[in-house]
């Protein structure tokens, strides 16, 4: 039987009125610096932990990140930079099954963060995440240039993305290669190569289907 809605939320923690927003501001920056542009979702990030600096951890695949968790190689302070995981590189890959592990880290006392090109669909939980980072590593990104021990500052709070690194000796550095061939053969993943090639960046869709410099 049809009845009229309530015209007050019955449960103000859960839907609050636009009076009383749960903050100040949305659940998603943009974050900016010489790493790149990116975005993070900082709704479920508890205030303590919006702003990481520490040294960077790099892997060119999702499950590198898996292995050394096992291992135990990732219980410090770290940013882990997960890079090759964009549109053109393997078709931007989701990438939830890295939130578990950091999370377990996060719950041991670590400082942690995670910085990559590829994507979360807002699945990166407590911890903060600067997902989405273009221009991506394949595509001439800074990403690429990102070494283990390397100092990483990410600040949601400021919306700043930055490497702790000489300008000069960041630009010299030469840009770290991945091999891709696994994304790009077998089961189909040929057909899909011209689509990795003309994909455009996250923040303009990833899409192919126009002429996005256009």
């Amino acid at each position: 039987v049809w009845k009229p809605a309530p015209e007050k939320s019955l449960r103000p923690d859960v839907l609050s009125p636009v009076a009383e927003p749960f903050a100040p501001d949305g659940g998603l920056r943009v974050l900016d610096g010489n790493l790149g542009r990116g975005v993070i979702k900082v709704s479920a990030v508890a205030p303590e932990h919006r702003k990481v600096e520490a040294p960077a951890v790099v892997f060119n695949d999702q499950n590198e990140l898996k292995a050394a968790f096992e291992a135990g190689d990732l219980d410090r302070d770290c940013i882990v930079i997960v890079r090759f995981q964009g549109p053109k590189s393997n078709g931007m890959p989701e990438l939830h099954k890295l939130t578990p592990y950091l999370g377990v880290l996060q719950d041991r006392g670590f400082k942690v963060g995670l910085v990559t090109d590829g994507r979360m669909s807002g699945a990166s939980g407590k911890v903060p995440a600067a997902i989405h980072v273009y221009p991506e590593a394949l595509d001439g990104g800074p990403l690429a240039k990102v070494k283990n021990g390397d100092m990483v500052c990410l600040d949601a709070e400021s919306g700043v993305l930055v490497i702790r690194v000489d300008d000069q000796e960041f630009a010299g550095r030469e840009s770290e290669k991945a091999d891709l061939t696994g994304y790009h053969h077998g089961y189909g993943r040929e057909l899909f190569g011209w689509m990795r090639r003309a994909a455009s960046n996250p923040e303009e869709g990833a899409s192919f289907f126009w002429n996005h410099e256009a």
